[in-house]
């Protein structure tokens, strides 16, 4: 019996430390003091929003920078982003036990993150590198090359890692392994899924990337302000600290900025010409009736001592109030799904590369959601659907061999010269 005793009670303490170590991580629940996790009741709460607000002035500050140096520059920050993101995910489901006795099984991981890369901007960008290097005969033969051959490029790539992966198999692994290839390509469908959008709407004019993101800043920092002083009525279980106070006052601000800021971005060529190829030059360009001023004669009921008897809209303001919408409104369950899931594998944050917000991906949550909207939203209700000489010309850079442009060429000039002769 003291032989049993004594077996058992190392297992017991085990037990304990094991409980309280993940004990650490767990989230509490929302039933627990009603109400209890609010901001409006945090003790600590002004010293986690001067650390908050530390580290926003500083990501502002970048933020801006990297607008103002153009649209190659923004790309990077997205990749970069992207990044940082991957790797919050892949540590997620990382056991340090059975990386040990899968060595190389990390850089698997990389392979597929970096040919998925590959894929997405070789497609979103194949046209903006014919048009840079389009001066250049030996490189326009390169690159058209390329982007023919692309996607047997990454399909072989991609087909590599597979075989890599099928070898490196081991007994008593294989459900850790095939666990950590799902993983690693729902990675890469919500990283690169959203990215795609991201980087063609920075080319299709800065405005359509960095209003949809201002937005969402905003919603943030001000459901932050309306929560932190405000804040009585929880929103929803999954998230504790947001409130429905936070949330109205949010929407109400992200709404009205919306329809500010537009006319303010609006009138910047910098960020409403769209970019053709990958240069960082300064951009002119006709900005279309959507970016143009119109004039609207306020009603009479208006005071006498109103100075201004008639206001300036910008057609694009209208659009921007469905944007700052789906912002105030949509976007935030972003925001709710990454609080959920942050709940089924009992973690605070995704990483702590921010002080005060978390993780990258903590960051990233709304926007990845308001980016494909943006996208979206500008394919479908603000670009003329009808063909341009602009796309047939890129149609024909991108398909044809300079041989086949010059026959084209060589044929458009012998029609046309019959039809010149055909009036005459």
């Amino acid at each position: 019996m003291q032989k049993d005793t004594s077996t058992t009670a190392p297992s017991t303490t085990s037990g304990r430390i094991r409980h309280r170590k993940r004990s650490n991580e767990v989230i509490p629940e929302v039933s627990k003091a009603n109400g209890a996790q609010l901001l409006v009741n945090d003790k600590s709460k002004y010293k986690s929003m001067l650390i908050r607000a530390y580290s926003s002035v500083w990501m502002i500050g970048g933020f801006v920078l990297i607008i103002y140096m153009g649209h190659l520059y923004i790309t990077a920050m997205v990749v970069v982003i992207q990044i940082y993101m991957a790797r919050e995910l892949f540590n997620l489901l990382r056991r340090a036990h059975e990386d040990r006795q899968l060595p190389g099984f990390r850089l698997l991981n990389w392979h597929f993150f970096f040919t998925a890369m590959l894929f997405v901007y070789g497609r979103t960008l194949s046209q903006r590198l014919v048009n840079t290097v389009t001066s250049d005969m030996v490189l326009y033969r390169l690159v058209s090359s390329l982007i023919k051959y692309h996607m047997v490029i990454c399909y072989s790539l991609y087909i590599s890692g597979f075989m890599w992966f099928i070898l490196t198999l081991k007994k008593k692994m294989y459900k850790y392994q095939f666990g950590q290839y799902a993983w690693t390509h729902m990675i890469l469908i919500v990283v690169f899924g959203q990215s795609s959008f991201t980087v063609a709407s920075i080319f299709e004019g800065i405005f359509w990337f960095l209003l949809p993101a201002t937005l969402i800043v905003i919603n943030d920092i001000a459901a932050y302000f309306f929560g932190f002083f405000f804040g009585r009525t929880p929103l929803i279980k999954l998230s504790p600290k947001k409130t429905w106070e936070g949330f109205i006052g949010a929407s109400v601000t992200t709404i009205i900025s919306a329809f500010l800021l537009a006319n303010i971005m609006g009138r910047s060529q910098w960020l409403t010409c769209p970019r053709k190829d990958l240069s960082t030059g300064w951009l002119h360009c006709d900005p279309g009736p959507l970016f143009k001023p119109e004039s609207y004669s306020l009603p009479g009921w208006i005071p006498h001592w109103f100075a201004w008897k008639e206001i300036s809209i910008l057609p694009i303001q209208w659009h921007a109030l469905c944007l700052g919408l789906f912002a105030s409104i949509i976007a935030p369950f972003g925001g709710f799904f990454a609080s959920g899931f942050k709940r089924a594998f009992k973690i605070k944050d995704f990483g702590d590369s921010i002080p005060g917000h978390g993780g990258i991906t903590d960051r990233m949550d709304c926007q990845m959601v308001m980016a494909v909207f943006a996208y979206i939203y500008h394919q479908s209700f603000v670009v003329q659907q009808s063909l341009s000489v602009e796309m047939i010309l890129d149609q024909i850079l991108i398909n044809l061999t300079f041989d086949e442009q010059e026959a084209l060429y060589r044929r458009l000039g012998e029609i046309l010269q019959q039809g010149i002769q055909g009036k005459l």
